[in-house]
């Protein structure tokens, strides 16, 4: 009964945090300048998020990376499986760098007034910018909880991936022990993070309504042009990638039949927004229309719904540049590898994890980009969840077909 008031209670939010989206908009637009005396309000909810982040983030990832380390007995096809995930989502964050950074959508507006943020990053960035090997030394941590206290992203994602794979090596009883800790720390973090959520509304009115207040009208159509520049990416990434996978790589299928196939899991997945909600469809449709073995399906779209998150990985990527550009900071090297491995590390570890753009704050703060407009794209966070959930099953989809060849072969 609580579970189902809750799952209502965070459906419903979702609209509402669109309804204090256009409600924020048309107030700053109306208040002009006088809208900052909200500001602190909002600046309140996004001191909240990023309490909670950090932890969250290290404790789902060492739950997430024992999971995988005890998938080594699936050999051949465990490992084909999540070089696939890997590769895809790897692959998709750089698309989404690449348009951003061809197409610019957050060119054009001056977003420096909000705070001193933005010169803070430009003055620590305009020194020696580290190369590939200081990026590299620079994961790992020296000391993995000062990491943890300075909100070091990347250091505590490296260190929770060492301590979940060094897990997966204990003995049965202790490593089940250790793993009910570290998954029980992460539903407290993930039930912090909901409560949170239901303030969402209030502050993201109450950023809204700055943002738009002190910048005007531009600020939206800036959103919808990165919208637009979405969902380019996600057809890319679909029809290019995903579907040159399967044309490539599958032996029971074509590439028009997979995409006729598809279509009604896609949009299932677009409609609710949920791959675990799809999962039954989509593996219906691999089992009988596809012709794969059950065991295959059985293993490889369960698993492709909790960590193949291409679109998921897109997005962190483009807002991040796309942040960054209404900043007017120039990414380095370094904050570009910042941006890869956070928003591949951190679409894998995503799920379960209650607003997914909330994520995008560990990737900003990994490239040392401000966080503070990262609210202004809550609003039309459903119509980016809609779009990249019906990738991710599209995604989970063509890996079950070529996983299947491989089965086959072993």
């Amino acid at each position: 009964m609580s579970k189902k008031s809750e799952g209502s209670g965070l459906g419903s939010l979702g609209k509402w945090i669109i309804i204090a989206t256009v409600l924020g908009a048309v107030v700053g637009l109306v208040m002009g300048k006088e809208a900052h005396a909200l500001a602190p309000i909002g600046d309140l909810f996004m001191t909240l998020i990023k309490m909670v982040v950090v932890p969250m983030v290290f404790f789902s990832l060492v739950g997430g990376a024992a999971s995988l380390g005890n998938s080594k007995s699936a050999g051949k096809i465990g490992a084909v499986t999540f070089i696939y995930y890997g590769v895809t989502t790897a692959v998709a964050v750089g698309l989404g760098l690449i348009a951003s950074e061809l197409v610019k959508p957050g060119v054009g507006i001056n977003m420096s007034a909000i705070s001193g943020a933005a010169i803070d990053v430009d003055m620590s960035q305009s020194g020696s910018i580290p190369g590939f090997w200081e990026t590299v030394i620079g994961f790992v941590p020296v000391n993995p909880f000062a990491a943890l206290v300075e909100g070091n992203i990347l250091q505590t994602i490296v260190f929770g991936l060492f301590v979940g794979f060094a897990l997966s090596m204990l003995e049965d009883e202790k490593k089940n022990f250790m793993m009910k800790i570290f998954n029980y720390f992460t539903e407290i973090f993930i039930k912090i993070m909901t409560g949170i959520m239901y303030v969402a509304p209030v502050g993201v009115f109450a950023l809204m309504a700055d943002a738009t207040g002190t910048f005007g009208y531009d600020v939206l159509v800036k959103i919808m042009q990165l919208v637009g520049l979405y969902v380019v990416v996600l057809a890319i990434v679909t029809y290019g990638m995903i579907g040159g996978s399967v044309a490539l790589f599958s032996k029971k299928i074509g590439y028009v039949q997979f995409f006729k196939s598809m279509w009604k899991c896609q949009v299932f997945a677009f409609s609710t927004a949920s791959s675990m909600a799809t999962l039954p469809l989509n593996m219906n449709t691999c089992e009988k229309e596809f012709g794969l073995n059950k065991g295959t399906v059985s293993f490889a779209l369960p698993l492709g719904a909790t960590i193949n998150m291409n679109g998921n990985a897109a997005y962190y990527a483009m807002a991040a540049c796309f942040i960054a550009q209404m900043y007017g900071i120039e990414l380095s090297f370094g904050q570009y590898i910042a941006i890869i491995i956070t928003s591949t590390l951190g679409a894998v570890g995503q799920a379960g994890v209650p607003g997914p753009t909330l994520l995008v704050v560990a990737v900003l703060v990994s490239a040392g980009i401000p966080i503070d407009a990262l609210p202004i794209l809550f609003g039309v966070d459903r119509i980016f969840d809609m779009l990249r959930t019906a990738v991710n099953i599209t995604g989970d989809a063509a890996c079950a077909t070529i996983v299947d060849r491989f089965r086959e072969e072993a």
